[in-house]
This record gives structure tokens, C-alpha cells and sequence, in this order.
């Protein structure tokens, strides 16, 4: 079995989100990869950087770098592609780029074998916990207030919102956060995400003013993942800190990890070179006894991980990107009591919805 083609894509989906009036416009880049035996696997990356960039390193730089390769050796895939692309450890595009045609040579494994990749990775479960992402920026008060109670409605019990982004800053964030503790009582989970937009000091403040909300944790609190910062930060408040969901290899994951600046570590397949490296970093975190949860979305990918590796916890169903894989995807798995089974089908166990991906494609 060898690769002989790979085809990347770029597709801009426009995402249904309760409550708002305009629909969210989400890019994705999709990647064939086929075998000259006829398989193929899938593999999906975000679209918001740079997605051309990443599909023309698919189409024109990996394919002659891993072409005629058996998709099953992924280990031997990687070390081609750091030698031949990457000897420098660069990140973004050559990451993204990885994890796409990773995820589906992993796709391609698990269909020859029989195996989910749930179970190539480990097999420790075949469900993972899971958490909705529902609070957006776009949303007011009483729409925050809203949505959340509607989500509560349809049974979910792990809510994360938006914050580091309001005009009105961290007191803005602090009034949002009590609101949807208020409205939900003190049962439900509340995770917060900043997208790295804090500076230390108003993190710390926001930090100060919620701790008695029962918060899960703040994810990616401060201005570019700084390790320092955010370990000084960890040891000023009680609240639980993430980070991790757009790393691009297990080195700068590392580095969250050896100074303490995280209680919990978010690799994503999607971004981080694929399975292949979050398999590295789900280990490297074991040895530190700290769980693995995914951040950053696409949880039809990273399902796998949270399922398949032991210290596996939350998958991350935002929203908006959940529609996207219910448009990307025919009848793809979706939460119900908090948890998202596996499929049984081996690989990913998604079938494309090539109708859909053929009508949201944008030409370069």
C-alpha cells in the first residue's frame, strides 16, 4: 500500500448559531489523501490562517516529499516531512498542513485494519466526555443569559464561554460569567476561553473576581501562551488553567508543561501535525499526571483522542464548528448525555458529504 495522490481544498461553510441573525462564515481546509490501492482517508484543518497557504503545501510540497510512502508508518511520514520540510521546528502552516494528511493516513489504518482510531491510539474508551461551547462574543447579556439556559434545555451540563474580547474588558467578562452562573445554578460546569487575549494583570483581575463562580477552567488566558506568565498566573488563583489548542508540536506543549503554567493540556489533531503528535504529547502529559481535554474545536477529530488515550477527558463540541461537521459529514456522532460514542465504523467513521464540500469549495 502506498500514497499516490493527495487532494486539499479550502471550503468556507456559513454556520447556524442559535439566537444570532447572520450566520458565522467558517473556513476549512479538507485533504484526500488516496493509496494506490484504492483507499482513502480524510483529514481537516481550520481554516481561519492562511488556508491557501496550507492547501498549496498539500497539494505541491508534501506529496512529492511523502508520496509512494506506506500511510501506515506515520512515525516514518513525520521524520520525512521534518527533515524535508521542516528542519527548523516552524509551526502554522507546515503544521496544519501535517496534521491533515496524518489524520488521514490514520483514517486509512484504521480502515485497513477494521479498527476505529480509538483504538489504534489505545482503545481506552469507546466515548469521551463532552462540553458545549455556546457563549459567543457576538452575543448580549440577555442573549448569553438565553442561550445558556437553552443549552441547559437540551440537556448539556458542561458550558464554556467567550471572554477577553468585550469593549467593556475583564468587569464586562466578570458581569457575563455571574450571569450565566446565576442562570444555570451551581450544578453546571462553566469553562472560560480568552483565545490568548489577556494581558497578565487583567487576567488576574478577571481571575480574582469569578473564583468563587466554580469556574472548570480558563482556558488559554494570556497574549501569546506565555508559559512564564501563565505559570505565575496558575499559582494566583484557585480557577483551573488550559492551554495548548493551537500548538503546533510537542515542543512548545512541552513547555507548558515543565513550568507549571497549565492544569490541564489541550493538544488538537487538527493543528498539531495530527495524531501522530498529540499520541506524543498524551504520554509526555501522563508522566506529569495531568489530563489531556480538547480546546480549539472539530470534535469529530479529536474525539478519537479523547476516547482512545487514557488520560483522554473533554471533547469540545463548539457550535459553530459542529455544524460545520454535520455539513461536512453525513450523520456524523453528536453529544447526548454528555458524552459522544465513538463510531463504530473504522477510521474516523465519517463518510464526506462530497455534495456539500463540492458547493462550499472556494477557488484560490
Amino acid at each position: 500500500m502506498k500514497i499516490k495522490s493527495i487532494k486539499a481544498t479550502v471550503h468556507e461553510i456559513h454556520s447556524r448559531v442559535p439566537l444570532l441573525k447572520h450566520p458565522l462564515k467558517r473556513k476549512i481546509v479538507f485533504c484526500e489523501v488516496a493509496t494506490d490501492d484504492g483507499h482513502a482517508g480524510y483529514g481537516l484543518t481550520g481554516g481561519a490562517y492562511l488556508p491557501f497557504a496550507i492547501a498549496t503545501a498539500l497539494n505541491q510540497e508534501f506529496l512529492p516529499v511523502v508520496k509512494d510512502m506506506d500511510p501506515r508508518d506515520t512515525e516514518a511520514i513525520h521524520e520525512k516531512v521534518w527533515w524535508k520540510l521542516n528542519q527548523r521546528s516552524m509551526t502554522g502552516v507546515v503544521s496544519a498542513a501535517l496534521a491533515c494528511v496524518d489524520i488521514a493516513c490514520w483514517d486509512i489504518h484504521g480502515k485497513v485494519t477494521g479498527r476505529t482510531i480509538a483504538q489504534l491510539l489505545g482503545g481506552a474508551r469507546d466515548w469521551a466526555p463532552t462540553y458545549c461551547t455556546f457563549g459567543f462574543p457576538e452575543y448580549d447579556r440577555e442573549q448569553l443569559v438565553q442561550a445558556a439556559k437553552d443549552r441547559l434545555a437540551e440537556g448539556h451540563r458542561r458550558l464554556k464561554l467567550v471572554v477577553g474580547v468585550d469593549k467593556g474588558g475583564w468587569m464586562e467578562d466578570a458581569k457575563r460569567v455571574k450571569l450565566v452562573r446565576d442562570a444555570v445554578g451551581p450544578d453546571v460546569e462553566i469553562m472560560i476561553d480568552a483565545n490568548y487575549k489577556f494581558q497578565p494583570v487583567e487576567a488576574r483581575l478577571l481571575c480574582r473576581e469569578i473564583e468563587d463562580r466554580n469556574i472548570t477552567w480558563f482556558e488559554e488566558p494570556l497574549y501569546a501562551n506565555d508559559a512564564r506568565a501563565m505559570a505565575d498566573l496558575r499559582c494566583s488563583t484557585r480557577i483551573p488553567l488550559a492551554a495548548g489548542q493551537m500548538e503546533g508540536h510537542r515542543w512548545r506543549l512541552r513547555e507548558l508543561i515543565e513550568r507549571q503554567a497549565v492544569d490541564i493540556i489541550q493538544p488538537n489533531c487538527c493543528y498539531n501535525g495530527g495524531y501522530t503528535e498529540t499520541l506524543k504529547v498524551a504520554h509526555m502529559a501522563q508522566c506529569f499526571n495531568l489530563p489531556i481535554a480538547n480546546g480549539g474545536g472539530w470534535p469529530l477529530f479529536n474525539m478519537h483522542s479523547m476516547a482512545g488515550l487514557m488520560n483522554g477527558w473533554r471533547v469540545e463540541f463548539h457550535l459553530d464548528m459542529q455544524y460545520v461537521g454535520e455539513q461536512v459529514f453525513v450523520n456524523p456522532p453528536k453529544p447526548e448525555n454528555n458524552i459522544v460514542k465513538i463510531p463504530a465504523a473504522p477510521g474516523l467513521g465519517l463518510t464526506p458529504n462530497f455534495d456539500a464540500l463540492k458547493d462550499s469549495r472556494i477557488q484560490e
